[in-house]
This record gives C-alpha cells, structure tokens and sequence, in this order.
C-alpha cells in the first residue's frame, strides 16, 4: 500500500479516493495506535465541515474506530481548531477533523489530533499505515466491549467561549464574514457579532455543495465588492471583512479599502503587538518559504526574526516547537498561536486582529501598511508527476531564472502537499518580468509532464 497520509491528514475525491472502506480502515488503525496513549475509557471526538460526503465518512471512521471498543463523541459541524480545542480540554483518545479545507467539493479528508491538541506527527502516521496492513492484527471487540458512537451537545460552545474571551470590544465595526459555505457558518458570525460588531453575512449556510465555490478565502472577489458596496452606501463607516475556507483553520481579510490583507500582513500585525507587550517568544516569527520578502524587511526594525519553513502549516508548527518559539503563520492565512490554539485557527486570528483594530482606534489599512509588499506571482500546473521536477530541462528553465533575477528576486519550485498541482512562484520588483519567467518555467514543466 502506497502512503496515503500527506502533509494534512488524507484527502481524496470522496468515494473514489477516499470511500467510506478506506475510512473505516484508517478509523480501527487510528484508533489501535492511539490507544497505546490514552486510557480505555476515553472517548475520540469526530468533527466534520458542510460537505455532501461529510457523513458518510463520519459514520465509516466512527464504525472503524468503534470495531475497536473505543467510544465517539461526534461534535457535527464544527472548525477543525475546535475539533483541536475539545479533544485536549476533554483529554480525548484523539479528535478526527473530516474535512478537504480549501478543496473543491468533491474532494474530502481526514486529518487526526492527538490528545493534547496538535497534529499527528510523521511517525504516528506511519505506524496508522503500516497497522492498516495488517487488520487481523488490530483488535475486534465483541459483546459490552464494543465501542458506542455519540452524539455530543453544547461542546461547540467550549470553543465559541474561548473566541468570545480572546475579544474586545467591537463595537464600531462593521465586519462582513464570508463563512465559504463551511464550518465557521454559525461561530465565524455569531462570535464577532456577541462582541459587538456589525456583522454582514455572507455565504454563511450550510450548504456543503457549495463550500469553497467562488467564495471565501480561495475567492476574495465576492467580500471585497460587499465591503466596496457597503461603503458606498454607508460612507463614514468602518467597514471591512473576512473571509474563511471550507474547514475554517485558516482566515483572509479585506481593508476598509477594499484591499486584500494577506497572512503576511496578519503575521506583522499580530507579532509587533506580541513584542510589544513581551509575548513574542524568541523575537521571533515563523513563517514559510512562501512569506513575502517584505515581511522579513518590515519585521527587521522591531527587532523580530522571520524565520522560514517548507509550506504547510504542519511544518511551520514543527519549526515552532523545535525551536521554542509560539507564533507563525503562512501568507495563505493559516495563522498558529500556541497562546490560544494548538492549529491554525481563523475565527481566532479574526477576533484578535479585528480586537486590535477596535483598541488602537485605526483602521485595518494602517496597521497593514508597514508591509511593503514586494511583487510575487504564482502559477500553478495541473500534474501528479512530482518526478518533472528531476527533468533536465526543468532545472536549467529554474537555472536560468535564478541567473536572471540574481539578488532582485527568488524563485521557488515546489509540488503542493494537498492538490495535483506544481507551483511555481517568483518574487521580484518588476511585476512584468516574474509574470513572463513563471509563465515559461510553468510552460517547460507541463511541457515535461506529458
């Protein structure tokens, strides 16, 4: 069997890649290998986002997992940092997130929590792998062993409590939440709005045939012409927005402007308020290798390191936590703050900067504009091949951008941990050159890939 773990849990097309037999398998070997860290009577809590496929894998992983004689708690639809939150203040067997995140709908994922709220490491995914191979080998339990699968009521709240207490005082603000169609779509609102604030709703439904659509963080378009059209009805207000993906770990804004606010202005943001009042653990951010120059320049005269990781949020947490060091973050908005989470956590990052905004009496825009964004393009070509990357051809066409650019820009290469997809980004300071390089590296891998 192939590795079927990547760099967030197990994603899939939902009932072709990932079918309901696949869960139920990873439910018994999840279930076997986490036993070892927990006691028996310990529950696994199983959250999940709107998606169609949602619960049919939510009663596959749950059977799986209570084959073993482990109960359930399921929590419904819930963000994966409050799948994060519940299972480490319930000191659950594990928490389970079913959830693509970003994913177009039809894909679907399953990603673990061990019990003290963070992620599984590689070698705990390995040994769920390897115990899949070998199902005699996992216990069966039989008569009043067996695990029972429960619905859980008012956990949810535990999480909304928490949000609620990281707050301040909103009021004045008028914040349109584009919810994605995903799990935020009840918390992302309801929590801003309990703080005081104006809250416009927007593609806050449960409608998981709909999740990611022309919507939320993977499509800013739709937030930033409400907020652009509720200027201009309401001139004077303070009017800006969010915007979540699917599974809600991970948040975007717009500016009272209208202007798209990336997680590199949220991490400069955040951490000079950190440094400000000694919070910030080792002078010190954490982020990817994706983090905008520009970042790194504005952070230097705050005394604040950046320090890169790969991409995935997995790996900006294990950069974090080898070196000492509690928040970091990615530009697409995955924000980690040990202070409050032990993931990404967007609902959270949203309470606390727009509490930021409240408190200093200014607007998002200010706070946003010591980051001078250096010009940055992102192409991105459909293949599963990661072996292109090997090609001669493909290595000379990187050569000969890195010779170009010289010490005015970066170029990196690199396949997605979550999609079919290499991607390719160039950071320089003329917009026209990095456009033209990334679109003939893009053209010379698709060109290696046929």
């Amino acid at each position: 069997m192939g590795r079927i773990f990547g760099t967030d849990g197990v994603r899939g097309i939902a009932n072709v890649d990932l079918t309901p037999e696949l869960a139920f398998r990873i439910g018994r070997a999840g279930a076997a290998v986490l036993a070892a860290t927990s006691e028996p009577g310990r529950p696994v809590v199983i959250g999940r986002d709107t998606r169609l496929s949602g619960t049919m894998l939510e009663a596959a992983i749950a059977a799986g997992i209570t084959s073993t004689g482990r109960d359930t708690l399921s929590i419904g639809i819930v963000p994966t940092p409050g799948v994060a939150l519940i299972t480490r203040s319930l000191e659950a067997a594990a928490g389970v997130m079913i959830s693509a995140s970003h994913n177009p709908i039809e894909d679907n994922g399953i990603k673990f929590f061990a019990p003290d709220g963070f992620k599984l490491s590689d070698e705990l995914e390995a040994k769920i792998e390897a115990a899949m191979s070998d199902d005699e080998a996992l216990p069966r339990a039989t008569h009043q062993h067996v695990g029972i699968a429960r619905a859980a009521h008012g956990l949810i709240d535990s999480y909304f409590d928490r949000l609620v207490a990281a707050g301040g005082d909103l009021c004045g603000l008028t914040v349109v939440v584009d919810a994605a169609y995903g799990a935020a779509y009840v918390v992302g609102p309801k929590a801003l709005a309990h703080l005081g604030a104006t809250v416009v709703a927007l593609h806050a439904e449960d409608d998981g045939s709909r999740i990611n659509v022309a919507c939320g963080s993977t499509d800013l378009m739709p937030l930033a012409e409400r907020v652009r059209e509720l200027s201009r009805n309401e001139p004077g207000s303070h009017i800006l927005g969010v915007a979540f993906d699917g599974d809600a770990d991970r948040a975007l804004f717009v500016d009272e402007n209208a202007q798209v606010i990336t997680g590199d202005h949220v991490m400069l943001i955040l951490g000079r308020e950190k440094k400000r009042r000694g919070a910030l653990l080792g002078d010190a951010i954490v982020g990817t290798v994706m983090s905008n120059v520009g970042l790194e320049r504005a952070l230097a005269p705050e005394g604040i390191r950046l320090l890169r990781a790969a991409v995935g949020d997995r790996y900006v947490l294990e950069a974090m936590r080898a070196g000492g060091y509690a928040f970091g973050g990615e530009q697409s908005g995955h924000i980690i703050d040990l202070e409050s989470n032990t993931t990404g956590d967007g609902p959270m990052t949203a309470v606390v900067l727009l509490s930021i905004v409240a408190r200093q009496q200014t607007s998002l825009a200010k706070l946003a504009s010591a980051l001078h964004v250096f010009p940055q393009i992102l192409v991105n070509v459909r293949t599963a091949r990661r072996d292109v990357l090997d090609n001669q051809r493909v290595r000379d066409a990187i050569a000969r951008v890195e010779r170009e650019l010289g010490g005015e820009g970066r170029i990196l290469v690199r396949p997605s941990g979550t999609e079919p997809l290499i991607r390719v980004m160039i950071e320089g300071d003329d917009q026209a050159r990095i456009d033209r390089l990334a679109h003939e590296v893009a053209e010379t891998l698709r060109a290696a890939a046929q």
